[in-house]
C-alpha cells in the first residue's frame, strides 16, 4: 500500500503492474523466475483472489483484528496508504460501514493515497492525496463524522531504493508524520496501527508512540513474509484530548 512517494504492494488485481515494477529492479537472472513462482504459490495471494480481497495484505489486518479486536461496528476509520483498497475492504466489513447488520451501529471508512483507488461500496476515498500535506488534514476533517476518527490504519511504504537503512528511515518518517497527524484527528483512547521496517530508528518511533499511547506493542502477522523486515506497531488508548 502506498504513502507519500510510495508504491503499492503485491496485490492480485494489480499483479501485472506489480510484476512489471518489481521485476524491473531485479537483476536479469533466475531471480525474476523465483519471484514470480513465489508470488503465484503464495497461499495469501490465492486466498485474496478466492475471497475477493484486492490484495494479500488484507489477511494481515484480518489476523490482527481477529486477535486484538481493533475494529468494531460503529467506529470511524482512516486508512492511510489505502491503495488498492484491501485494508479498507476489511474495515468496511468490521465496522459495519454498509449497515449490513441492522442491529449494530454503522461505522465510517475513509481511505487516502497518492495512487488511484477503484471505488469501494461503504468507503470514501481521497486519491492523488499526500497524507503529509497540511491541506490534507483539513480535507480529512471535513469528511470525518465529528472531524475525528477512532482508528488510524497505515500500511504505507515508501518507494524502495534498495538501500536498507535509507528505506528504513523513509518508512519511519512516514510513521512519525502520521503520528503528528493523529494529534489533530484521533479521538481520546483511539488506536493507531502502522507498518515499519526494522532498523536503527524503530526504537525511536516506539518511544514516540509510548509518549502518546498507553499501550504499544509490536506485531508480525503470519501473512507478512518471513524474509520481510516489516512489522507493525499497534498503539492503543491514545492519551490526547
Amino acid at each position: 500500500m502506498a504513502g507519500p512517494g510510495a508504491a503499492g504492494g503485491s496485490c492480485w488485481p494489480l499483479v501485472s503492474r506489480c510484476l512489471h515494477t518489481t521485476v524491473r529492479f531485479l537483476k536479469k537472472t533466475g531471480m525474476e523466475h523465483q519471484w514470480l513462482e513465489r508470488h503465484l504459490r503464495d497461499p495469501f495471494v490465492k486466498a485474496s483472489k478466492q475471497q475477493n480481497y484486492r490484495c494479500r495484505s488484507a489477511f494481515k489486518l484480518l489476523e490482527i483484528d481477529d486477535k486484538l479486536h481493533i475494529l468494531r461496528p460503529g467506529l470511524s476509520v482512516l486508512d492511510c496508504g489505502a491503495a488498492p483498497g484491501a485494508w479498507s475492504q476489511v474495515a468496511v466489513e468490521r465496522v459495519n460501514a454498509l449497515g449490513t447488520d441492522p442491529s449494530a451501529p454503522s461505522g465510517f471508512v475513509l481511505g487516502v493515497d497518492l495512487l488511484r483507488i477503484s471505488p469501494l461500496e461503504g468507503a470514501v476515498f481521497l486519491t492523488d492525496t499526500d497524507i503529509a500535506d497540511p491541506s490534507t488534514l483539513r480535507t480529512i476533517q471535513s469528511l470525518l463524522p465529528a472531524g475525528k476518527v477512532d482508528v488510524i490504519l497505515s500500511d504505507m511504504a515508501p518507494n524502495a531504493t534498495g538501500i536498507k537503512e535509507l528505506d528504513h528511515q523513509k518508512v519511519i518518517n512516514l510513521c512519525l508524520a502520521l503520528l503528528n497527524l493523529s494529534q489533530s484527528i484521533l479521538k481520546p483512547k483511539g488506536t493507531m496501527l502502522c507498518k515499519f521496517w526494522d532498523g536503527s530508528e524503530a526504537r525511536r518511533l516506539q518511544n514516540r508512540l509510548k509518549e502518546q499511547f498507553q499501550d504499544v506493542r509490536t506485531i508480525k502477522p503470519q501473512a507478512s513474509r518471513k524474509e520481510s523486515a516489516e512489522s507493525y506497531y499497534l498503539a492503543r488508548l491514545y492519551k490526547g484530548k
